[in-house]
């Protein structure tokens, strides 16, 4: 086929949109755009000509209409941004990609929080619609941070007068009674990412007023027994060091007008041998009670550093292997056959 033959499209974009906003600075969208299509891009003055398959001049068709609607909205793009919206468009959901990059939850400092991926905008979705709503899947997801956005929205905006962040306090490789300190101190290091997570999302120095207030709580899981918690947004992260007993405790702490938000990471269990994980078994638990929602995000949510996803999808994919009894130290325990194999080549 010449390039006579193939599909030809031109793209005329608006003239109240800058085109450096589109391509990117030193064109480092376009070029990333060249990247993900089969096909040509032409740029003169405001028109874009687009030549190749018919199936990737549509997409590419499409995903310039979704960043020219995402300029639109005042938001700047980021080769983040026109990355995540080729994922989404390459996986043919019926969601556009502007409508979930462009979903504002939190704005603080001139720093806005949304979702980036269409998980995530389900997840908070889910956040909205349930009373009790689960975040299960890997490290950055943003299963925690989107989480406790909600929870400062929700406060912002007076739907609830408190917020309760807590986690397990589990020992995974440290034992708490031969760390240094007060019981405090001793707890301190596991609730660190919840703080670190708050300063994000308001003005540090409301913090310790909101903290000694009694506003924001931010406890270990045990604290949480004999309680009943209403007109709260509580948060318990890391539930999958939870026992299925701890489990039942936490939920059943809900009181009226709160709501619950349950994150974690059944892959990452730190619990002592043989002891069950509570959030791996109690979606088999609390499937179709009504109010309760169940959200997974995956490797391709992860919204750490790029490199976290591949990691992600790496030990995921080895973790299938060793299932499957084809993982290197099923065959070979130590990898040395492996390691000599790769030097011979």
């Amino acid at each position: 086929m010449t390039d006579s033959d193939t599909p030809r499209h031109t793209i005329v974009v608006p003239a109240s949109i800058p085109m450096v906003a589109l391509l990117g600075p030193g064109d480092e969208h376009l070029t990333l755009i060249e990247k993900a299509f089969k096909a040509d891009v032409h740029v003169r003055g405001n028109e874009i000509t687009l030549q190749g398959e018919s199936a990737e001049v549509a997409l590419a068709e499409r995903l310039m209409d979704e960043l020219v609607t995402i300029i639109r909205t005042g938001q700047g793009i980021t080769t983040e941004t026109v990355e995540r919206a080729i994922a989404m468009l390459r996986t043919e959901t019926k969601e556009r990609p502007a409508d979930v990059l462009s979903l504002n939850i939190l704005s603080n400092r001139g720093r806005t929080i949304r979702p980036k991926t269409l998980n995530q905008k389900r997840y908070v979705e889910s956040i909205d619609k349930h009373t009790i709503s689960f975040g299960i899947g890997p490290a950055g997801t943003g299963k925690t941070y989107l989480a406790m956005a909600k929870a400062v929205q929700a406060l912002q905006s007076k739907n609830v007068n408190r917020i309760i962040l807590t986690r397990p306090a589990v020992e995974a490789g440290e034992r708490l009674g031969f760390l240094p300190g007060t019981l405090s101190e001793k707890i301190d290091p596991y609730l660190r990412p919840l703080y670190d997570a708050l300063h994000d999302m308001l003005d540090p120095e409301t913090i310790p007023k909101l903290l000694a207030a009694g506003t924001i709580e931010v406890a270990p899981l045990a604290y949480m027994r004999g309680r009943t918690l209403n007109d709260a947004f509580i948060i318990l992260d890391e539930a999958q060091n939870t026992s299925p007993e701890q489990m039942k405790m936490f939920l059943t702490r809900l009181g009226f007008g709160s709501k619950m938000v349950v994150t974690g990471d059944v892959t990452q269990v730190d619990l002592p041998g043989g002891m069950k994980s509570g959030l791996r078994v109690v979606e088999e638990i609390l499937t179709g009670i009504e109010d309760v929602g169940f959200n997974r995000l995956t490797s391709h949510d992860v919204v750490r550093h790029r490199l976290v996803g591949h990691i992600v999808a790496a030990y995921d994919e080895f973790e299938a292997r060793r299932e499957n009894g084809t993982g290197p130290h099923k065959t070979d325990p130590s990898g040395e056959g492996r390691r000599q194999r790769s030097h011979r080549a």
